[in-house]
């Protein structure tokens, strides 16, 4: 039997995944059934299903990067800048003293600052490298983000709809104030087209931080650089606007694969839930949970209220 079938569960497992690829199941019920299953323990044990979820992230993002307009991009991009650059700071400042007020240990601190800075497990990945963190800070950092995206995919859409939030202000808010990709892709898409447009924009562009955050990680740090470890699908994201720029009569299998992108996006949702146990839960502890928790309030409110002004 291969590796991606060892247990009569594994059945039970692709089954559901396969089901997250049809229309009918949005992001929140993927995340909840991945949720169910990996408490239940019908994870296949042949397979990484956390990496399985990051190859497909990366390519479903590409695929999204064909049904955005390449002048939409860049006005985006321009008019988002202000924000983006002071809340990224803003949350490592923020990060940093509420890490000390707690006294959460400096390292896991800075991870879980910058993982709320900038686009989560991404931005976590490359900057423990660069600080020479350990696994276990990177643990508590990852699952600690986890979490709270989890929260965000239910919550965001509510909150947007209950401020009236028009689909640009959600999708800029989104990518502003929810961690990973996925969970931005997924609160933004279960609020309107237009708002996965602009929230996919804004958090890829926002994801370009990731460099000069690790390099001034590794200098705040004393380490030594080691090469960051910067996901090549946003360069393929980029390309694929290009492409679709250069070539506008292929509109319609841009729009396809757009589609399709999407729907795989919730199968990732589904995967990233089946990761989410609860030793992962346990090893995150109070403090560093605490900590992303204040640090998350402070940065969706802030953000949202300058939207709103």
């Amino acid at each position: 039997m291969s590796r991606w079938i060892q247990r009569p569960t594994d059945w039970g497992f692709w089954l559901v995944a396969g089901l997250c690829l049809l229309p009918s199941v949005n992001s929140p019920m993927a995340l909840m059934f991945g949720l169910v299953l990996a408490t239940i323990g019908w994870i296949p044990q042949g397979i990484s299903v956390s990496a399985l979820a990051k190859t497909l992230l990366g390519w479903a993002i590409i695929g999204l990067g064909f049904g955005i307009h390449l002048e939409q991009a860049i006005a985006v991009t321009i008019d988002s800048i202000g924000i983006v650059v002071t809340t990224i700071f803003g949350t490592l400042l923020v990060g940093t003293l509420l890490a000390r007020w707690l006294k959460v240990e400096r390292v896991t601190g800075h991870l879980i600052a910058s993982g709320t800075a900038i686009c989560g497990g991404s931005a976590i990945a490359a900057v423990a490298p660069a600080i020479n963190a350990n696994d276990d800070q990177t643990s508590v950092a990852l699952a600690t983000v986890f979490v709270l995206n989890s929260i965000a995919l239910f919550i965001f859409p509510v909150i947007g709809h209950w401020f009236e939030l028009s689909q640009q202000q959600f999708g800029v808010w989104a990518a502003i104030a929810i961690h990973d990709t996925s969970s931005v892709v997924g609160a933004a898409g279960a609020y309107g087209d237009q708002a996965l447009a602009t929230a996919t924009t804004v958090k890829l562009a926002r994801a370009l931080w990731i460099i000069p955050v690790a390099l001034l990680s590794a200098l705040l740090f004393r380490s030594q650089g080691k090469g960051l470890a910067i996901p090549q699908f946003i360069v393929l994201y980029v390309a694929a606007m290009v492409v679709a720029w250069l070539f506008p009569a292929g509109e319609a299998i841009y729009q396809g694969i757009f589609q399709i992108s999407k729907q795989v996006m919730v199968l990732c949702l589904f995967l990233i839930g089946a990761g989410i146990t609860l030793p992962k839960l346990r090893q995150a502890g109070s403090q560093p949970l605490l900590l992303g928790v204040l640090l998350w309030l402070v940065i969706s409110s802030s953000s949202l209220a300058y939207l709103l002004l």
